[in-house]
């Protein structure tokens, strides 16, 4: 590969980080730093804006932590992680990130991954321009969680803007094609991602998959009443009403203990 100029941005809300980072990168003639980020959000709005080559990024961070950066991202830059948290390291390598530095790093490990980053660059390159691999946001989402963790919150990009949806607040949530819609406090988002999908990362003690199409909190059902001949629909405590199929009623019995 050519020593053409790599763009990097990085992403850490701590400034002596973010400076440190920025230090060791301008001291390789061929990186350019293009941005520094404080949160996720700037740096969800930054990388898609200018495109770099690279980001540098920390994991534990208000508002989005790292893996949820990488679920909003389109395929392009290359990602390497930049922690003082070790456990973090067998998730950052499931979601296809080039390196993972273990804060306190030195100049020489940083050129390390940037050797790592030019290698994976012309991968792509002699791929004639082929992604380098990218794990799905089903696949990202369970990375950024614990084993027997469930989502707390559910992360929705909508053109420029995130939106952060605390779990507690979902109302229900909807296959729309490939799309699920979800709905929280009177307000709907379209994510593009399937329904099983979003049901494996809740917890199954709170949702119940009551259609082929439905997945509803246990605590937003008032009630279940009969639709039709040998139907059933659920009326949710903000008036809405979903379908039961014959397979979902049974869960919910299941659930509700009779």
């Amino acid at each position: 590969m050519p020593d053409r100029v790599l763009r990097a941005v990085i992403v850490d809300d701590e400034a002596p980080a973010r400076a440190l980072v920025r230090e060791y990168l301008v001291a390789h003639p061929y990186v350019s730093v293009v941005a520094e980020c404080t949160n996720g959000f700037e740096a969800v709005k930054s990388i898609g804006e200018l495109a770099p080559d690279v980001v540098f990024l920390d994991v534990q961070m208000p508002k989005l932590d790292g893996f949820e950066v990488v679920e909003l991202l389109a395929p392009g830059p290359v990602v390497v992680f930049c922690t003082a948290y070790d456990e973090y390291a067998l998730r950052a390598f499931e979601v296809h990130a080039v390196d993972y530095l273990l804060k306190p790093f030195g100049r020489e490990r940083l050129a390390e991954a940037l050797a790592r980053v030019r290698s994976r660059l012309a991968g792509v390159v002699s791929t004639a321009g082929a992604a380098a691999p990218r794990s799905g946001s089903a696949a990202l989402a369970q990375a950024a969680r614990a084993p027997g963790r469930f989502a707390e919150r559910l992360i929705v990009r909508d053109g420029a803007e995130v939106h952060v949806i605390a779990v507690p607040d979902v109302d229900r949530v909807e296959a729309q094609d490939d799309y699920v819609e979800i709905h929280a406090g009177g307000k709907s988002w379209l994510k593009q991602q399937s329904l099983a999908e979003i049901e494996q990362s809740l917890d199954p003690a709170r949702f119940v998959r009551v259609h082929r199409s439905h997945l509803v909190p246990l605590d937003r059902i008032a009630r279940i009443e009969p639709w039709g001949k040998d139907s059933r629909i659920a009326i949710l405590k903000d008036g809405s009403e979903v379908p039961v199929s014959r397979g979902g009623y049974q869960r919910l019995r299941e659930r509700m203990g009779g």
